[in-house]
């Protein structure tokens, strides 16, 4: 149950992050945010505020913010068409009314022969079985269409996303990934105010019991200063060799209390993440201490470095030099998740602003259907001076859509073997 209720609150914190920083910026370039969900498929909860409907979905595998104009419009009123209209104080009309019209008596029916709700916010009609008369009305900027009872704002143009600047609609696609890394910026501030910050040097934390380094005699404090014949200065040396030398026998000198002292440690032998190699562990904690100034510096530098090592990796995946076995999906991350859980609370939160990261750097590859595929459109169109037709870059990516599902059926299969095969 522990598991299960931190998993959903790493997976529920990670994509609110993501899809607010979008609706944040949506709202501050005026754009019609018409939905925040969180997952995907039906509606598990919902409600509206402030023009947008917060949904929570059934499938916890990612949420979205929709703008209007990413899609084409609900409703497309056209000549002939039959609608009941009702009007505000000021004769506005304010709701537009689809069909079910009969459940509306005050609606006044007419029959449409013209309506711009983009631009001049007006429909021209005439009563029914009167033709003679053409009726112009002004709508207002935030009617509503009512379809099988369900109200929905419209969308002016000016409230579209394509009507705003490049500049605009770059940083309302970035500002999910961004959000992402400050929220693991914010995560390893936490860490440095809970545990403090590592040490730069070589110097023992906790050593776990009946480990290689408890057996040699290494103890909470010391400070490994030289192996075999190499002087070491820092926890990056220290553990470098040490996980190059699975199984191999390595003497130490370690400073305990300003004096040196010879010892003598065999790193265990790990399996590697498959397709690498073994790698030696000693079984210690790199040690850690409390500063202002080390805490804030923490939280970028770890946040820089963990952001080098996922790039690292993930251009070792699209090289070939790692399989694609090595990904995972919501079973694999619900797997390492539980896994993590068990080792304490520090450990879960630096899980959680890695995946954070990770999501923010993944959601940026230039992919369809990834914020980084719509920035890929929004460059481009910076460079040509207008914009690709819209239905290219909606069959971009909808066949890149399709692609992703698919990919993510093999890795959600890869997870499933790896857990019960």
């Amino acid at each position: 149950m522990n598991t299960v209720i931190a998993f959903i609150f790493m997976f529920g914190l990670l994509v609110f992050i993501h899809e607010w920083g979008h609706l944040i910026f949506a709202k501050r370039a005026g754009m019609l945010a018409r939905e925040f969900a969180i997952g995907f498929g039906p509606k598990v909860f919902a409600f509206t505020r402030n023009e947008t409907v917060y949904t929570i979905r059934l499938l916890p595998v990612g949420g979205y913010v929709r703008v209007a104009g990413d899609d084409p419009e609900i409703i497309d009123l056209k000549p002939g068409h039959h609608v009941g209209l009702e009007f505000n104080e000021q004769g506005e009309v304010i709701k537009i009314i689809v069909n079910h019209k009969s459940k509306h008596p005050n609606a006044r029916v007419i029959e449409i022969e013209e309506a711009d709700l983009d631009h001049k916010l007006q429909i021209v009609g005439y009563e029914i079985d009167e033709q003679d008369e053409e009726l112009r009305f002004k709508v207002h900027p935030k009617a509503k269409f009512v379809m099988d009872e369900q109200e929905t704002q419209i969308a002016p143009y000016d409230r579209q996303f394509a009507s705003k600047s490049v500049g605009q609609r770059a940083m309302q696609l970035f500002a999910g990934p961004m959000m992402n890394f400050i929220l693991a910026i914010v995560i390893f501030l936490i860490l440095g105010v809970i545990q403090g910050v590592p040490v730069e040097e070589a110097k023992m934390g906790e050593v776990q019991a009946n480990s290689p380094a408890a057996e040699a005699g290494i103890k909470n404090g010391d400070e490994v200063v030289k192996i075999e014949d190499q002087s070491i200065s820092t926890w990056q040396q220290f553990t470098t060799i040490v996980r190059e030398n699975p199984g191999e026998e390595l003497d130490l000198v370690v400073l305990r209390e300003g004096k040196e002292v010879p010892l003598t440690v065999i790193p265990a032998e790990v399996p590697g993440m498959e397709g690498q190699e073994p790698f030696g562990q000693i079984g210690v904690y790199q040690a850690f201490e409390k500063s202002l100034l080390g805490t804030v510096s923490y939280g970028f530098t770890q946040t820089f470095e963990t952001t080098k090592l996922i790039l690292t990796n993930l251009g070792m995946l699209i090289t070939g030099q790692l399989p694609i076995e090595t990904l995972s999906g919501p079973v694999g991350i619900y797997d390492a998740t539980d896994q993590i859980v068990q080792t304490g609370f520090t450990n879960f939160l630096l899980w959680t602003a890695m995946l954070s990261i990770n999501l923010g750097i993944v959601n940026l590859v230039p992919l369809p259907a990834l914020d980084g595929g719509r920035l890929l459109f929004v460059g481009i169109e910076a460079v040509r001076g207008k914009p690709i037709a819209p239905e290219k870059e909606g069959l971009f990516h909808f066949v890149g859509f399709a692609f992703l599902m698919l990919l993510m059926i093999i890795v959600t299969w890869n997870d499933i073997q790896r857990l019960f095969l």
